[in-house]
């Protein structure tokens, strides 16, 4: 009987996710243009030449490509940027604004926060996020047309994130570019993150309603939609119909929404590439935008990363988002 016990739900759970993944695609549900891509930091230290630049320009050209989001940095830990971090930034930024007109160049910004561990950027010292602000106007000075901030682990409910986020919403409406940031998933199931944090020591997901409070102070908001833990393909493609049907009940009309596509490969406890493909990402995506709105303009996949990326990735990405 414990035996019963302990396998049943997460088969159930299995079972379900993956009856989630069945069902007809709707007509409409493909891209709108607002789509984005991390790029590695490659692309400001200087490894990256012209030519480079111009075979990305050919990779995108007819895609729904609207962002890059850069990594330009690290934070330090006291978020502050050194500006020796991306001494190319101008040549690239001057290039995509020459040879692909309509792409924005946005910097993706990030560091480890101590939450789970005591080395990190510390959100509840008031002077690091005073720092971060600071180390924004300092890249948006450079001249990229955006930041997009990738902060983890990040606790579900985390108050000082969202002061943080409210203090670089100023800046940002301010010079009239777009605050970005990446996500962690929703809870699946109620409370998850609070189980799992009691479990484990660590929160894997944030809550329905924090989710929404962060969508509501920023203008774009990708979802992490990989990593995670799925076994087989059909059960991670309905993991994201479920994740972006989540994530669309709570983002405003007025924030774009992306779900991430798993543009790498590894196999651990966390991800297997056999399962989390590009091509379920797109189909799960499309059933969930389906399901819930449709009709929703401010909405887009997001390529993580280009590095890692393989032909096959973004031929399916192509053919599913692109039909």
């Amino acid at each position: 009987m414990l035996v019963l016990l302990v396998v049943l739900p997460p088969l159930a759970a299995w079972a379900a996710l993956r009856a989630n993944y069945a069902g007809d695609l709707q007509e409409g549900t493909t891209t709108r243009g607002k789509d984005a891509i991390w790029l590695g930091h490659a692309w400001v230290d200087g490894r990256k030449k012209d030519a480079d630049l111009a075979a990305f320009a050919a990779r995108v050209k007819g895609t729904g490509i609207r962002d890059l989001y850069v990594h330009a940095g690290p934070l330090e830990h006291d978020g502050t940027l050194p500006a020796a971090r991306y001494p190319r930034a101008r040549w690239l930024i001057d290039s995509v604004h020459r040879t692909m007109p309509g792409i924005r160049v946005q910097a993706w910004l990030g560091d480890v926060l101590a939450t789970e561990g005591p080395d990190g950027l510390r959100l509840e010292e008031a002077g690091s996020r005073a720092a971060v602000v600071r180390s924004t106007r300092q890249i948006l000075d450079a001249g990229f047309d955006g930041v997009h901030f990738d902060l983890e682990p990040l606790l579900s409910g985390d108050r000082n994130y969202l002061s943080l986020l409210d203090d670089l919403g100023e800046v940002t409406r301010a010079r009239k570019v777009p605050l970005s940031v990446a996500a962690h998933q929703i809870d699946p199931l109620p409370a998850a993150h609070a189980v799992n944090g009691a479990l484990s020591g660590s929160e894997k997901w944030w809550s329905q309603e924090f989710f929404g409070e962060v969508a509501r102070r920023v203008d774009q908001i990708a979802v992490m939609s990989y990593d995670t833990w799925m076994p087989l393909e059909g059960m991670y493609g309905g993991y994201v119909a479920q994740q972006t049907s989540l994530a669309l009940e709570v983002t405003p009309e007025d924030t774009d929404l992306l779900m991430g596509l798993p543009f790498f490969h590894e196999d651990d406890l966390g991800h297997h590439e056999s399962a989390e493909t590009v091509a379920a990402a797109v189909r799960g995506t499309r059933l969930g935008l389906g399901r819930t709105d449709r009709d929703r303009e401010r909405f887009g996949v997001a390529l993580y990363v280009d590095f890692a990326a393989e032909e096959g990735d973004w031929a399916a990405y192509r053919a599913g988002w692109h039909p």
